[in-house]
């Protein structure tokens, strides 16, 4: 364990605080764990994970909450970073990264810190998660337009306490997504998403249902963020980043398939918008050229729906 003298206050009141977890405590389902067949422990540990999706299922709400903030802090240039250690601080690392292929996002506007730095993403550093300051120095950059979402199982790890603190500090907005149950921790953030998934299979790894759990809920913040932004048409993932072969056949299934024509004819508007498909979209259902069709999605805010339909962003409403 990493200790600075600094932070033994925050390290001594963790350690209290770790016995009386629901994250740390014996689960009564699995106390033969090591008596059952291969099949009953699959069994067992995939009957725990749908009860983690159940938890999170209660917390719909606050994830809607937590969604529409993402999307406020975005529409307003600021920037959104994901903060955890261990496991959550990967299932952060991997939110952030996924949005920019599949919602054209801008790397920087989405982005994750995880205690130990990016090795330890590949590699466990179990004592980084232990510095306060750590926590604090990685969101420095924050500002009152960004947001935090910090990401801690047990809700008690020291860097995320310090990436809390130092961006609540800056006047940035603040969410904890955690699997403890609500209350002891609603005023570390501006919005708690309280899980409470409850004690593990194998006692204390909340890499496993608390990790399927949170990583349901991450991806259900950011999808929701991403369908308030406009970059999604239908159930279509219409500002994609074509940067594989495979994207680039999905990005002309789009455009085949929303602007109702041809592989060929999705192709040559898809070429022709220089691989925008919102614009080959909008140039195929309302037989435009690419600047107008481009004019029409710069009115619109980006939202092929209202482009289409030749509305504005303020005709929408702003209902969660």
């Amino acid at each position: 364990m990493i200790l600075n003298m600094d932070d033994c206050s925050t390290e001594l009141k963790s350690m209290a605080e770790w016995g009386n977890l629901s994250t740390e405590a014996s689960n009564p389902s699995s106390e033969g764990l090591d008596t059952l067949s291969t099949e009953e422990v699959v069994a067992l540990l995939l009957e725990e994970d749908q009860r983690g999706l159940v938890a999170a299922g209660r917390s719909r709400e606050g994830i809607a909450r937590a969604a529409f903030r993402v999307a406020e802090t975005l529409d307003d240039g600021g920037t959104v970073v994901f903060a955890g250690a261990g496991t959550s601080g990967r299932l952060g690392v991997l939110e952030a990264a996924e949005c920019p292929p599949t919602f054209g996002t801008d790397p920087e506007q989405i982005r994750a810190v995880i205690a130990g730095g990016r090795e330890a993403v590949f590699e466990a550093r179990e004592g980084a998660e232990d510095v306060f300051s750590d926590g604090e120095s990685a969101v420095a950059d924050l500002g009152a337009h960004d947001l935090l979402i910090a990401v801690s199982a047990s809700s008690v790890t020291p860097f995320v306490l310090g990436a809390l603190e130092a961006a609540r500090a800056s006047g940035a907005r603040t969410i904890l997504v955690t699997c403890t149950p609500p209350g002891d921790v609603s005023a570390v953030a501006d919005l708690v998403v309280a899980l409470d998934t409850g004690p593990e299979v194998l006692t204390g790894s909340t890499r496993l249902k608390a990790a399927s759990a949170t990583k349901a809920v991450l991806n259900a913040i950011t999808t929701a963020a991403m369908v308030r932004l406009g970059k999604v048409y239908g159930n279509l993932m219409v500002d994609l980043r074509p940067g594989s072969a495979k994207l680039r056949d999905r990005a002309l299934r789009i455009v085949e398939a929303a602007g109702e024509v041809s592989r060929d004819e999705a192709t040559r508007f898809y070429d022709a918008a220089n691989g925008e498909v919102k614009t080959a979209i909008v140039m195929a259902l309302c037989d435009l050229g690419v600047e107008l069709s481009r004019e029409r999605l710069r009115a619109a805010g980006g939202h092929v729906r209202m482009a289409l339909a030749g509305r504005s962003p303020a005709e929408k409403g702003s209902s969660i």
